[in-house]
């Protein structure tokens, strides 16, 4: 410990070691000089952001980094200060809520995923833009609906009450898929029907079909990633195409849905499509085949 006396004051400079974990099990140490002033110490603390309250329901496998995508984007966006900011955290919240988070919240669904705005905008949760939902207005609701560029939201005004759903993507099992979706009836209603994944992924989907998670569907595009008009369905990273043989798995009685943004969905069997229901697979953006 050193002294120094300067204009009728004492400044104490104290000597400390911390540790400070890095990767995994080992420490690092880094000098800290703390400067005391007038035998006073002040201490202080900053947090980097306030996020919306978290649901024990998983979304599936992309949940999670879509999650960890939304704080990297909040923090290098400097905590939503922006308008465009604003409504964009809006929108990826109401996502969150609108997909997986009803129940826990005891927010009214009805079965076609229908909820009431002004019953959504009345939750105790904060965007990651740290901006209470309850101070976002039915306007804003509409801005991050209609700036969507996947078309995530539908809204309907019903006896003068503004409702709002999430498209598809639930995990809540109070969406029923019948009222939530168009049935499709024939092969000749879709003209393409293809699953984008990752090739780390292939093994074991190759060994068991493709699973719903703990969505209530498995997940196609209308279309390939490239395609001007496919909004939703799939990521853009996506490096395996699985295609559905839609005429097949209709005839053995798998039913299959197109939601409002023209994602197909299916509950397959018991929650799984049996790779018999396979038409081809291949690599992307390359288009190889893939045998199977």
């Amino acid at each position: 410990m050193w002294a120094l006396l300067s204009n009728g004051s004492i400044r104490i400079l104290r000597y400390c070691v911390v540790r400070h974990p890095t990767v995994r099990s080992q420490l690092s140490r880094f000098r800290a000089l703390i400067l005391m002033e007038n035998t006073n110490l002040n201490n202080t603390t900053s947090s980097s952001f306030s996020c919306f309250a978290h649901s024990n329901t998983s979304g599936g496998r992309g949940r999670g980094r879509e999650m960890k995508y939304d704080r990297e984007r909040s923090r290098g966006r400097g905590g939503g200060s922006g308008g465009k900011d604003k409504i964009d955290a809006l929108g990826r919240l109401l996502t969150r809520t609108l997909r997986h988070m009803a129940t826990e919240l005891n927010l009214n669904m009805r079965s076609d995923g229908y909820v009431k705005v002004e019953d959504l905008l009345k939750l105790n949760l904060k965007t990651f833009a740290n901006i209470p939902l309850r101070s976002h207005t039915v306007d804003d609701i509409k801005e991050a609906v209609r700036k969507d560029n996947k078309q995530r939201f539908s809204l309907l005004e019903e006896n003068g009450m503004l409702l709002i759903r999430a498209n598809q993507g639930h995990t809540v099992t109070t969406v029923e898929s019948e009222s939530l979706l168009k049935q499709i009836l024939a092969a000749d209603e879709v003209q393409v029907c293809v699953h984008g994944t990752y090739k780390r992924n292939l093994e074991s989907i190759l060994e068991s079909g493709l699973k719903r998670m703990k969505r209530l569907h498995v997940h196609f595009s209308s279309g390939l990633p490239a395609d001007g008009e496919v909004i939703s369905g799939m990521r853009r990273d996506v490096n395996i195409l699985i295609f559905l043989n839609v005429k097949k798995a209709l005839e053995e009685g798998m039913k299959l849905y197109i939601s409002d943004n023209k994602v197909i969905l299916t509950e397959g069997f018991d929650g799984v499509v049996p790779i018999k229901y396979f038409e081809k697979i291949e690599s992307w953006p390359d288009r190889r085949p893939v045998p199977f």
